[in-house]
């Protein structure tokens, strides 16, 4: 699970990574990802949005993703600001599905 100092809590920090970070889509999630140069933590940060699901469908999708990201946390920029949301077809997927599109997402911001 991805621990709670890895994790955005701040409302203006999701604003600033949507606002002002890089926007990339794949198939179960859109990413946006923004660089912080004063804080060296990579942080990350969660949107299931009612279109995903009931309260249950969206926590799963949530708590898929947190797994996910918190296997691939080592490999992100030092300062990086993430905010992964789920698109509202992401509850359809299994956890290796949204994997790839995870990684397919990562592979396009950081190109």
């Amino acid at each position: 699970m991805l621990s709670r100092s890895s994790r955005l809590h701040q409302r203006a920090d999701f604003r600033a990574a949507t606002r002002l970070g890089r926007r990339v889509g794949s198939a179960g999630v859109v990413l946006h990802a923004h660089l912080d140069p004063t804080d060296p933590r990579p942080l990350v940060g969660f949107v299931v949005g009612r279109t995903v699901g009931p309260a249950v469908t969206r926590n799963r999708v949530r708590r898929r993703l947190q797994h996910i990201v918190a296997a691939r946390l080592p490999q992100l920029p030092p300062g990086d600001r993430l905010v992964v949301r789920a698109t509202p077809g992401a509850a359809g997927y299994s956890s290796a599905a949204l994997a790839e599109s995870l990684d397919a997402a990562l592979v396009k911001a950081y190109r």
